[in-house]
């Protein structure tokens, strides 16, 4: 479904046929075609692909010159230990040499990959996966190691939910899906660790850290135990906990890629230091690796789906001042990419030279931006935190600044040109997945607002008036002092604060509230503020774990570090609070956490969304329940996705794999090199394109 205006139009206005004059042929795809930049499936397209049984073509491509995309970067890797990081930073090389059990399309559907196929039993709690044969690990060299098997997965898991080697991305295995005995060997690990450290044996009932807590005792828990285990060297099966059915998605990250044990062991804490202490199993190799220099990612030869691979080698060049001088090394023909800042934009498109090379990216859906309230504020009496204690916990107060925020005018710092563009009216943004082929949000309790907008003036000076006079009786001093601090280090955060201000303090009056913008650290900013509570009404972000509404629930829940509102000693707020945790999680846990009466007879405990796993209709009906009383209750104000980057790039887009979350996003896979890049137009009619298929695309 297409919630961009300006798509929308071209879509009404009837598809026009892309065409690529403006793009050249590329040096990765000799036909430069029409449906290969607009990610279509032809002939053409397999042609370039290497699928086409015609001489002329086969003979061209084998002549052809090496396919090189040349790129800038300016924030160096921390490591290329692609089981330990949790950066995406980190996963734009690891993603690129080592394959998943499962990918992605360019439009989101599932295809297999080092698995060949896969079923579960019928709850959803064992998952078999048939892995494909003759796949190799190759060092960086090329030179071949060994067969990747099913016994790699089981290396994975093992080292991952070892707490010695610092996963950050362990919690994979024990978030959304929890499989078997992963968090138990962690917690086992974690003891053994603790008793290292502080010199204890294990099994030491005195044993105590540094401050004097007390080390409690943790019964052995054997690594063979954890629910990974190779059936033999091609059959994987993974047991769970608990049913999952988005399981396939929660795959897609690095936390399940796979790695081969006898190197893993050979090499020790060298793993992922240099490109000599990696094996490859992916489309790429990574042949040189210079830090704060170069990296090279090479085409692998042995690589199972090498004919899906165009680009020939990736060449990234260091330099800190990549932002502000790729555009330049573009049009000197030195690099094959820029992004544009949106403050050249009005010069860039006047310039013959550059404004037919302009376009925006695919909207990023890897992140879902809104405006919280902190209803257990631990910031300086000077700000008035009881005060604001009082104001937080008034729904019409809520209400007045979630309606009072002119959201589109706050984005004119993101982009001036389509602000509305940028726009998302739900927790969960639109087209992040999609539920029996309905987009979540167009579940009939999101719809309304998925398809609205918040911002409404004369409710907000409504809800304000509503506001003021029962918050007199109870005691609320004004103006209400808002506390909104931003990262220095986030370009714009600081004049988008500036602009909100401005404008709710107009539209609401300085007299009602007070916000009180402020610069935070640059670094250590989400522990020193967010997560410390040290805001009043902040900018949060939350980015998906896979492809199910249960992810965008867990800023919300319980020790939650986002809006502590689980914490809020009002007693409606909380109740609230129970009610949705209820609509998620079901009555018995809600009974477990000490939210919901013991006495209460199991015939009227209620199902949480969570726990619908075989219908997936209702599902998704309660998940957009229980986000429908965050937006009712204005206990969050929705505001954008992670947007779009202006850029001139020989790249299209839209040919690479595709979901809003796991690393395909970082992947080259696919993806055709071009002689120049498209302009604004071509680019929005792919786009409208790529959106039509899409829809149909997973509706099938």
């Amino acid at each position: 479904m297409c919630k961009n205006k300006r798509l929308l139009a071209l879509l009404l206005a009837g598809a026009m046929a892309l065409s690529l004059a403006g793009c050249g042929g590329g040096s990765g795809d000799s036909t430069g075609t029409t449906t290969a930049a607009a990610g279509g499936d032809t002939a053409a397209t397999t042609a370039a692909a290497g699928g086409s049984s015609d001489e002329t073509t086969a003979a061209a491509a084998e002549n052809a010159e090496p396919s090189v995309y040349r790129t800038l970067y300016s924030s160096e890797v921390t490591t290329l230990n692609y089981l330990t990081s949790g950066s995406t930073n980190d996963w734009s090389i690891g993603a690129n040499v080592v394959d998943n059990l499962i990918e992605y399309d360019k439009y989101g559907k599932l295809l297999p990959s080092l698995a060949e196929s896969w079923e579960s039993n019928d709850d959803l709690t064992e998952w078999t996966f048939h892995i494909r044969q003759g796949v190799k690990w190759v060092d960086k060299d090329g030179n071949e190691v060994a067969d990747v098997t099913a016994n790699d997965w089981v290396s994975t898991a093992k080292y991952m939910n070892d707490a010695r080697n610092d996963s950050d991305n362990r919690y994979m295995y024990s978030t959304g899906a929890i499989v078997t005995n992963a968090q138990e060997y962690y917690d086992y690990t974690a003891y053994l660790l603790s008793c290292e450290t502080y010199g204890f044996e294990e099994g030491d009932e005195n044993a105590v850290d540094d401050e004097g807590n007390a080390i409690e005792v943790v019964e052995p828990v054997d690594p063979d135990s954890i629910g990974v285990k190779a059936v033999d060297d091609y059959t994987l099966v993974i047991s769970l906990d608990q049913p999952c059915p988005f399981f396939l998605s929660v795959l897609s990250y690095t936390a399940f890629m796979p790695v081969y044990g006898p190197f893993l062991e050979q090499v020790g804490d060298q793993f992922g230091l240099d490109a000599d202490n990696l094996l490859y199993c992916g489309a790429y190799i990574l042949s040189s690796f210079e830090p704060q220099q170069e990296h090279v990612l090479t085409k692998n030869p042995t690589y199972w789906d090498k004919d899906n691979v165009f680009i020939d080698e990736i060449r990234s060049t260091y330099n800190a001042e990549a932002s502000s001088i790729s555009l330049q090394m573009y049009l000197d023909g030195e690099v094959d990419g820029a992004s544009i800042d949106t403050n050249l934009l009005d010069s860039m498109l006047q310039d013959d030279t550059t404004k037919n090379l302009i376009h925006t990216t695919r909207r990023d859906l890897t992140y879902s931006y809104w405006y919280m309230f902190n209803f257990d504020p631990h910031f300086d009496e000077v700000y008035e935190p009881e005060n604001w204690k009082i104001a937080v916990n008034n729904v019409n107060f809520r209400k007045a600044l979630t309606a009072g925020l002119d959201r589109v005018r706050a984005l004119t710092v993101t982009d001036p040109y389509n602000p509305e563009n940028l726009l998302n009216n739900t927790v969960t943004p639109a087209e992040f997945t999609v539920g029996d082929g309905v987009d979540f949000t167009q579940y009939p309790a999101l719809k309304p607002y998925s398809d609205g907008d918040s911002f409404d003036e004369a409710a907000a000076v409504a809800y304000r008036d509503k506001a003021r006079e029962e918050l007199e009786a109870a005691g609320c001093t004004f103006p209400v002092k808002v506390l909104m601090p931003y990262n220095p280090t986030v370009t714009n955060w600081d004049h988008e604060c500036q602009i909100v201000e401005q404008q709710m303090e107009g539209l609401l009056g300085e007299d009602f509230i007070d916000i009180i913008v402020e610069a935070g650290p640059e670094t250590g900013f989400l522990g020193e503020v967010r997560r410390s509570g040290k805001y009043a009404f902040m900018k949060c972000n939350w980015g998906a774990d896979y492809s199910d509404p249960l992810t965008y629930t867990e800023p919300f829940g319980i020790d939650n570090s986002y809006n502590f509102w689980d914490k809020c000693e009002d007693e409606t707020t909380h109740a609230l609070f129970t009610q949705w945790y209820e609509m998620v999680y079901g009555t018995e846990a809600a009974i477990k956490n000490g939210l919901r009466d013991e006495s209460i007879p199991e015939s009227d405990w209620v199902t949480g969304a969570s726990q619908i796993y075989e219908d997936n209709t209702a599902r998704y009906t309660a998940f957009a329940e229980a986000e429908a009383l965050l937006l009712e209750n204005a206990i969050v104000a929705p505001i954008t996705i992670d947007g779009y980057d202006y850029t001139i790039s020989n790249l299209n887009p839209l040919e690479g794999e595709y979901a809003p979350y796991g690393v395909s996003l970082q992947r080259y896979k696919y993806q055709h090199l071009y002689d120049t890049s498209m302009n604004m137009e071509e680019f929005n009619t792919a786009y409208a394109q790529w959106e039509t298929e899409r829809a149909g695309a997973l509706t099938e």
